[in-house]
Protein backbone atom coordinates (compact mmCIF):
# COMPACT_ATOMS: atom_id res chain seq x y z
CA UNK A 1 0.00 0.00 0.00
CA UNK A 2 1.60 2.94 -1.27
CA UNK A 3 1.81 6.45 1.33
CA UNK A 4 -0.65 8.70 0.54
CA UNK A 5 -1.38 12.38 0.93
CA UNK A 6 -4.07 12.75 3.32
CA UNK A 7 -6.84 14.93 1.20
CA UNK A 8 -8.70 17.41 3.00
CA UNK A 9 -11.60 15.92 3.47
CA UNK A 10 -11.23 12.62 5.79
CA UNK A 11 -11.61 9.23 4.36
CA UNK A 12 -13.29 7.18 6.75
CA UNK A 13 -11.22 3.99 5.55
CA UNK A 14 -8.20 6.30 6.30
CA UNK A 15 -8.93 8.68 8.86
CA UNK A 16 -6.99 12.01 7.98
CA UNK A 17 -7.36 15.59 8.40
CA UNK A 18 -7.15 18.47 5.46
CA UNK A 19 -7.78 21.67 5.05
CA UNK A 20 -10.42 24.16 6.04
CA UNK A 21 -11.33 26.58 8.13
CA UNK A 22 -12.49 26.00 11.67
CA UNK A 23 -15.89 25.54 12.53
CA UNK A 24 -18.51 23.80 15.13
CA UNK A 25 -21.69 22.67 14.50
CA UNK A 26 -25.32 24.51 15.05
CA UNK A 27 -27.79 23.46 17.51
CA UNK A 28 -30.21 21.46 15.87
CA UNK A 29 -27.54 20.12 13.46
CA UNK A 30 -28.39 16.70 12.34
CA UNK A 31 -24.65 14.80 13.16
CA UNK A 32 -23.87 11.03 12.36
CA UNK A 33 -24.82 8.75 14.83
CA UNK A 34 -21.87 6.04 14.35
CA UNK A 35 -19.01 7.13 16.56
CA UNK A 36 -16.59 5.60 13.69
CA UNK A 37 -17.46 8.35 11.59
CA UNK A 38 -15.25 10.43 14.12
CA UNK A 39 -12.37 8.14 14.69
CA UNK A 40 -10.50 11.17 16.42
CA UNK A 41 -13.06 11.04 19.19
CA UNK A 42 -11.47 7.83 20.50
CA UNK A 43 -11.12 7.13 24.31
CA UNK A 44 -9.30 4.56 25.43
CA UNK A 45 -9.75 5.10 29.02
CA UNK A 46 -13.28 4.35 27.93
CA UNK A 47 -13.12 1.68 26.00
CA UNK A 48 -10.54 -0.47 28.40
CA UNK A 49 -13.55 -0.31 31.14
CA UNK A 50 -15.83 -1.75 28.72
CA UNK A 51 -13.37 -4.44 27.66
CA UNK A 52 -12.98 -4.90 31.64
CA UNK A 53 -16.86 -5.50 32.05
CA UNK A 54 -16.58 -8.03 28.82
CA UNK A 55 -13.84 -10.05 30.34
CA UNK A 56 -13.37 -12.55 33.18
CA UNK A 57 -11.62 -10.86 35.51
CA UNK A 58 -8.60 -13.36 35.19
CA UNK A 59 -8.47 -12.46 31.86
CA UNK A 60 -8.53 -8.82 32.66
CA UNK A 61 -5.45 -9.09 34.85
CA UNK A 62 -3.45 -10.79 32.42
CA UNK A 63 -4.09 -8.42 29.83
CA UNK A 64 -3.64 -4.92 31.78
CA UNK A 65 -1.26 -6.10 34.60
CA UNK A 66 2.73 -5.83 34.66
CA UNK A 67 5.70 -7.33 36.76
CA UNK A 68 6.16 -6.38 40.31
CA UNK A 69 4.88 -3.14 41.76
CA UNK A 70 4.12 -2.17 38.56
CA UNK A 71 6.14 1.03 38.26
CA UNK A 72 7.17 0.75 35.03
CA UNK A 73 3.82 -0.16 33.70
CA UNK A 74 2.62 2.93 35.52
CA UNK A 75 5.21 5.46 33.90
CA UNK A 76 4.81 4.73 30.46
CA UNK A 77 2.36 7.16 28.94
CA UNK A 78 3.72 9.56 31.88
CA UNK A 79 6.90 9.76 29.92
CA UNK A 80 5.64 10.44 26.88
CA UNK A 81 3.76 13.29 28.62
CA UNK A 82 6.90 14.66 30.12
CA UNK A 83 7.54 15.63 26.21
CA UNK A 84 5.99 18.75 24.73
CA UNK A 85 5.23 19.89 21.24
CA UNK A 86 6.70 23.08 19.34
CA UNK A 87 4.26 23.80 16.88
CA UNK A 88 5.67 25.51 13.72
CA UNK A 89 3.13 28.35 11.59
CA UNK A 90 2.90 29.64 8.78
CA UNK A 91 3.97 26.62 7.04
CA UNK A 92 1.16 26.22 4.06
CA UNK A 93 1.09 22.61 5.02
CA UNK A 94 -2.95 22.04 4.59
CA UNK A 95 -3.19 18.05 3.78
CA UNK A 96 -0.51 15.66 6.01
CA UNK A 97 0.93 12.19 4.65
CA UNK A 98 1.04 9.26 7.57
CA UNK A 99 2.15 6.72 5.11
CA UNK A 100 5.93 5.26 5.53
CA UNK A 101 7.55 2.03 5.19
CA UNK A 102 8.70 -0.44 7.41
CA UNK A 103 11.71 -2.60 6.22
CA UNK A 104 10.46 -1.79 2.77
CA UNK A 105 6.96 -2.81 3.67
CA UNK A 106 4.41 0.04 2.45
CA UNK A 107 1.37 0.76 5.45
CA UNK A 108 -1.11 3.60 5.48
CA UNK A 109 -0.10 4.47 9.11
CA UNK A 110 2.92 4.76 11.54
CA UNK A 111 0.79 2.70 14.14
CA UNK A 112 1.27 -0.87 14.21
CA UNK A 113 0.19 -3.84 16.46
CA UNK A 114 2.56 -4.71 18.99
CA UNK A 115 2.36 -8.96 19.30
CA UNK A 116 0.47 -9.92 22.20
CA UNK A 117 -0.67 -13.88 23.14
CA UNK A 118 -3.76 -15.38 23.59
CA UNK A 119 -5.75 -13.07 21.91
CA UNK A 120 -8.79 -15.70 21.22
CA UNK A 121 -8.92 -15.00 25.58
CA UNK A 122 -10.15 -11.73 24.06
CA UNK A 123 -12.64 -12.26 21.06
CA UNK A 124 -13.30 -15.66 19.31
CA UNK A 125 -11.67 -14.98 16.62
CA UNK A 126 -8.83 -13.83 18.34
CA UNK A 127 -5.73 -13.13 15.71
CA UNK A 128 -7.72 -13.67 12.70
CA UNK A 129 -9.69 -10.38 13.36
CA UNK A 130 -6.76 -8.86 14.86
CA UNK A 131 -5.56 -9.26 11.29
CA UNK A 132 -8.23 -8.66 9.27
CA UNK A 133 -8.84 -4.55 11.47
CA UNK A 134 -4.92 -3.93 11.35
CA UNK A 135 -4.76 -4.40 7.40
CA UNK A 136 -8.08 -2.69 7.63
CA UNK A 137 -6.34 0.23 8.49
CA UNK A 138 -3.57 0.22 6.62
CA UNK A 139 -1.43 -0.87 10.14
CA UNK A 140 1.08 -3.53 9.96
CA UNK A 141 0.51 -6.41 12.25
CA UNK A 142 3.26 -8.70 14.56
CA UNK A 143 2.16 -12.20 15.38
CA UNK A 144 2.75 -13.43 18.30
CA UNK A 145 4.48 -17.28 18.57
CA UNK A 146 1.76 -17.74 22.13
CA UNK A 147 -0.85 -16.85 18.98
CA UNK A 148 -4.46 -18.98 19.39
CA UNK A 149 -4.34 -19.35 15.84
CA UNK A 150 -1.64 -20.91 13.72
CA UNK A 151 0.77 -18.36 11.92
CA UNK A 152 -0.05 -19.48 8.48
CA UNK A 153 -4.00 -19.15 9.05
CA UNK A 154 -3.06 -15.44 10.25
CA UNK A 155 -0.97 -15.01 7.67
CA UNK A 156 -4.40 -16.50 5.43
CA UNK A 157 -6.69 -14.69 7.52
CA UNK A 158 -5.93 -11.28 5.15
CA UNK A 159 -3.07 -11.80 2.88
CA UNK A 160 -2.43 -8.46 1.68
CA UNK A 161 -2.21 -6.91 4.74
CA UNK A 162 1.78 -6.80 5.84
CA UNK A 163 2.88 -8.78 8.64
CA UNK A 164 6.04 -9.92 10.74
CA UNK A 165 6.45 -12.79 13.03
CA UNK A 166 7.69 -12.80 16.62
CA UNK A 167 9.61 -15.32 17.94
CA UNK A 168 10.18 -16.01 21.27
CA UNK A 169 13.21 -18.37 23.34
CA UNK A 170 10.56 -20.46 24.25
CA UNK A 171 10.79 -23.89 22.94
CA UNK A 172 13.76 -26.55 21.82
CA UNK A 173 16.34 -24.95 19.62
CA UNK A 174 14.89 -27.81 16.52
CA UNK A 175 11.48 -26.41 17.04
CA UNK A 176 12.57 -22.71 17.98
CA UNK A 177 14.28 -22.78 14.57
CA UNK A 178 11.45 -24.75 12.76
CA UNK A 179 9.62 -21.47 13.61
CA UNK A 180 11.18 -19.41 11.91
CA UNK A 181 11.71 -21.31 8.62
CA UNK A 182 7.54 -21.29 8.67
CA UNK A 183 7.00 -17.86 9.13
CA UNK A 184 9.16 -16.93 6.01
CA UNK A 185 7.49 -19.78 3.86
CA UNK A 186 4.26 -18.43 5.10
CA UNK A 187 4.98 -14.92 3.61
CA UNK A 188 5.78 -12.78 6.64
CA UNK A 189 8.14 -10.14 6.14
CA UNK A 190 10.42 -9.39 8.69
CA UNK A 191 11.00 -11.86 12.11
CA UNK A 192 11.35 -10.17 15.51
CA UNK A 193 12.84 -11.47 18.00
CA UNK A 194 12.08 -10.69 21.54
CA UNK A 195 15.04 -10.73 23.60
CA UNK A 196 14.05 -9.50 27.16
CA UNK A 197 12.75 -12.73 28.13
CA UNK A 198 14.87 -15.05 29.00
CA UNK A 199 12.41 -15.86 32.16
CA UNK A 200 8.97 -14.62 32.98
CA UNK A 201 8.32 -11.66 35.00
CA UNK A 202 6.79 -11.74 38.47
CA UNK A 203 3.73 -10.80 37.38
CA UNK A 204 1.70 -10.77 40.69
CA UNK A 205 -1.62 -9.51 39.37
CA UNK A 206 -1.93 -12.00 37.23
CA UNK A 207 -0.92 -14.77 40.01
CA UNK A 208 -3.62 -12.68 42.93
CA UNK A 209 -6.27 -13.23 40.24
CA UNK A 210 -5.24 -17.02 39.52
CA UNK A 211 -4.88 -15.98 35.58
CA UNK A 212 -4.42 -20.02 34.02
CA UNK A 213 -5.18 -20.89 30.31
CA UNK A 214 -8.16 -22.49 29.26
CA UNK A 215 -7.75 -26.44 28.41
CA UNK A 216 -8.84 -25.92 25.59
CA UNK A 217 -7.41 -22.75 24.55
CA UNK A 218 -5.73 -23.98 20.69
CA UNK A 219 -1.57 -23.15 21.02
CA UNK A 220 -1.19 -24.28 17.44
CA UNK A 221 2.40 -22.46 17.15
CA UNK A 222 3.70 -25.03 20.10
CA UNK A 223 5.17 -28.25 19.31
CA UNK A 224 1.87 -30.01 21.35
CA UNK A 225 0.21 -27.23 21.92
CA UNK A 226 0.33 -27.06 25.35
CA UNK A 227 2.84 -24.35 27.12
CA UNK A 228 6.37 -25.44 26.73
CA UNK A 229 8.64 -27.23 29.25
CA UNK A 230 11.50 -27.74 26.90
CA UNK A 231 15.30 -26.32 27.74
CA UNK A 232 16.12 -23.81 25.02
CA UNK A 233 19.38 -22.44 24.78
CA UNK A 234 20.10 -18.29 25.92
CA UNK A 235 20.52 -16.88 22.79
CA UNK A 236 23.27 -14.38 22.12
CA UNK A 237 24.32 -11.80 19.65
CA UNK A 238 25.31 -14.32 16.59
CA UNK A 239 21.52 -15.64 16.99
CA UNK A 240 20.27 -12.73 15.07
CA UNK A 241 21.94 -13.41 11.86
CA UNK A 242 21.74 -17.00 12.32
CA UNK A 243 17.65 -16.52 12.87
CA UNK A 244 17.97 -13.77 9.53
CA UNK A 245 19.22 -16.98 7.55
CA UNK A 246 16.91 -19.56 8.46
CA UNK A 247 13.96 -17.29 7.79
CA UNK A 248 15.18 -15.48 4.75
CA UNK A 249 14.12 -12.40 6.80
CA UNK A 250 15.11 -8.93 8.11
CA UNK A 251 15.42 -9.32 11.77
CA UNK A 252 14.21 -6.91 14.36
CA UNK A 253 15.22 -7.00 18.24
CA UNK A 254 12.84 -6.32 20.18
CA UNK A 255 13.50 -5.25 24.09
CA UNK A 256 15.87 -2.80 23.68
CA UNK A 257 16.28 -0.39 26.07
CA UNK A 258 19.97 0.58 25.65
CA UNK A 259 21.85 2.39 23.25
CA UNK A 260 25.12 -0.14 23.74
CA UNK A 261 22.97 -2.75 23.13
CA UNK A 262 21.34 -1.07 20.17
CA UNK A 263 24.75 -0.60 18.39
CA UNK A 264 25.72 -4.11 18.90
CA UNK A 265 22.51 -5.36 17.74
CA UNK A 266 22.76 -3.45 14.19
CA UNK A 267 26.92 -5.03 14.48
CA UNK A 268 25.23 -8.08 14.62
CA UNK A 269 22.95 -8.03 11.87
CA UNK A 270 19.55 -5.89 12.87
CA UNK A 271 17.65 -4.59 10.01
CA UNK A 272 15.57 -2.74 13.08
CA UNK A 273 15.63 -2.54 16.67
CA UNK A 274 12.35 -1.81 18.48
CA UNK A 275 12.36 -0.34 22.19
CA UNK A 276 10.03 -1.60 24.25
CA UNK A 277 9.11 -2.92 28.11
CA UNK A 278 7.19 -5.55 26.68
CA UNK A 279 4.33 -3.69 28.63
CA UNK A 280 6.15 -3.67 31.86
CA UNK A 281 5.87 -7.04 32.12
CA UNK A 282 9.41 -7.83 32.76
CA UNK A 283 11.96 -6.32 34.45
CA UNK A 284 10.78 -3.39 37.01
CA UNK A 285 11.43 -0.78 37.25
CA UNK A 286 12.94 -0.15 34.29
CA UNK A 287 13.26 2.85 31.95
CA UNK A 288 10.43 3.92 29.93
CA UNK A 289 10.56 3.73 26.54
CA UNK A 290 10.56 7.52 26.12
CA UNK A 291 13.40 8.08 28.00
CA UNK A 292 15.22 5.35 26.38
CA UNK A 293 14.00 6.28 22.70
CA UNK A 294 16.53 9.15 22.27
CA UNK A 295 19.83 7.04 23.07
CA UNK A 296 19.15 4.01 20.85
CA UNK A 297 18.32 6.49 17.54
CA UNK A 298 21.44 8.09 18.39
CA UNK A 299 23.39 4.47 18.94
CA UNK A 300 21.92 3.31 15.79
CA UNK A 301 22.92 5.92 13.56
CA UNK A 302 20.52 5.82 11.01
CA UNK A 303 22.11 2.55 10.39
CA UNK A 304 18.74 0.47 11.31
CA UNK A 305 15.59 1.13 11.56
CA UNK A 306 13.67 2.46 15.22
CA UNK A 307 10.50 1.52 16.49
CA UNK A 308 9.12 2.14 19.77
CA UNK A 309 5.94 1.05 21.90
CA UNK A 310 4.92 0.99 25.36
CA UNK A 311 1.77 3.47 26.46
CA UNK A 312 1.08 4.94 23.62
CA UNK A 313 -2.30 6.39 23.82
CA UNK A 314 -3.17 9.35 22.28
CA UNK A 315 -1.89 11.05 18.39
CA UNK A 316 0.26 13.51 20.12
CA UNK A 317 2.23 10.25 21.70
CA UNK A 318 2.69 9.08 18.34
CA UNK A 319 3.84 12.04 17.26
CA UNK A 320 6.47 12.75 19.86
CA UNK A 321 7.83 8.93 19.41
CA UNK A 322 8.73 9.93 15.52
CA UNK A 323 9.80 13.62 16.88
CA UNK A 324 12.39 11.29 18.72
CA UNK A 325 13.62 9.21 15.84
CA UNK A 326 11.37 6.11 15.98
CA UNK A 327 9.84 5.44 12.40
CA UNK A 328 6.85 3.59 13.84
CA UNK A 329 5.11 2.95 17.07
CA UNK A 330 2.91 -0.18 18.23
CA UNK A 331 0.21 -0.74 20.85
CA UNK A 332 -0.75 -3.76 22.28
CA UNK A 333 -3.30 -2.78 25.17
CA UNK A 334 -5.45 0.05 22.90
CA UNK A 335 -5.64 -3.19 20.41
CA UNK A 336 -6.39 -5.87 22.84
CA UNK A 337 -9.38 -3.36 24.29
CA UNK A 338 -10.64 -2.87 20.54
CA UNK A 339 -10.65 -6.63 20.00
CA UNK A 340 -12.29 -7.57 23.04
CA UNK A 341 -15.32 -4.98 22.39
CA UNK A 342 -15.58 -5.06 18.71
CA UNK A 343 -13.39 -7.90 16.88
CA UNK A 344 -11.61 -6.62 13.95
CA UNK A 345 -14.20 -3.66 13.57
CA UNK A 346 -12.73 -2.73 17.25
CA UNK A 347 -8.85 -3.03 16.16
CA UNK A 348 -9.55 -0.60 13.16
CA UNK A 349 -11.51 1.79 15.24
CA UNK A 350 -8.44 2.13 17.66
CA UNK A 351 -6.05 2.40 14.68
CA UNK A 352 -8.06 5.04 12.55
CA UNK A 353 -8.55 6.52 15.85
CA UNK A 354 -4.65 7.20 16.64
CA UNK A 355 -4.00 7.78 12.91
CA UNK A 356 -7.02 11.11 12.93
CA UNK A 357 -5.47 12.04 16.18
CA UNK A 358 -1.77 11.99 14.52
CA UNK A 359 -3.23 14.15 11.95
CA UNK A 360 -4.57 16.51 13.39
CA UNK A 361 -1.59 17.38 15.77
CA UNK A 362 0.38 17.18 13.24
CA UNK A 363 -1.30 20.18 11.16
CA UNK A 364 -1.46 21.42 14.21
CA UNK A 365 2.53 21.14 14.46
CA UNK A 366 3.08 22.80 10.50
CA UNK A 367 3.83 19.09 9.68
CA UNK A 368 2.83 17.52 6.27
CA UNK A 369 4.61 13.90 6.65
CA UNK A 370 4.94 11.68 9.33
CA UNK A 371 8.56 9.69 8.13
CA UNK A 372 10.20 12.88 8.04
CA UNK A 373 9.24 14.99 11.47
CA UNK A 374 12.03 17.16 12.97
CA UNK A 375 13.61 16.29 16.17
CA UNK A 376 13.11 20.16 17.41
CA UNK A 377 9.05 19.15 17.33
CA UNK A 378 9.52 18.36 20.74
CA UNK A 379 11.27 19.50 23.82
CA UNK A 380 11.47 18.73 27.47
CA UNK A 381 9.27 19.73 29.71
CA UNK A 382 10.57 21.67 32.58
CA UNK A 383 11.39 18.81 35.32
CA UNK A 384 10.20 16.19 33.30
CA UNK A 385 10.95 12.72 33.92
CA UNK A 386 11.94 12.15 30.23
CA UNK A 387 15.88 11.86 29.54
CA UNK A 388 18.53 11.29 26.75
CA UNK A 389 20.04 13.75 23.99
Amino acid sequence: MAPAEHPPTPDPAHPSVGAGAPGHSRRGEVLPDDPGSRPELLDLAALEEQARGLLPPDVTAFYAGGAEGEVTLGEATPAWRAWRLRPRVLTGVGAVRLGTSLLGSEVAIPIGVAPWAYQALAHPDGELATARGAAAAGALMTVSTSATAALADVAAAEPTGPRWFQLYRLHSPAYTDELARRAGAAGYRALVLTVDLSVLGRRLRETAHRFALPDDLPLPNRPDGTVPTADSPVWTLDDVGRFGRLSGLPVVVKGVLRGDDAARCVDAGAAAVWVSTHGGRQADPVVASAVALPEVVAAVGGRAEVYADGGIRSGSDVLTALALGARAVFVGRPAIWGLATGGADGVRAVLDGLAAQLATTMLLCGLGDAAAVPRDTVTQAPGSIAGGP
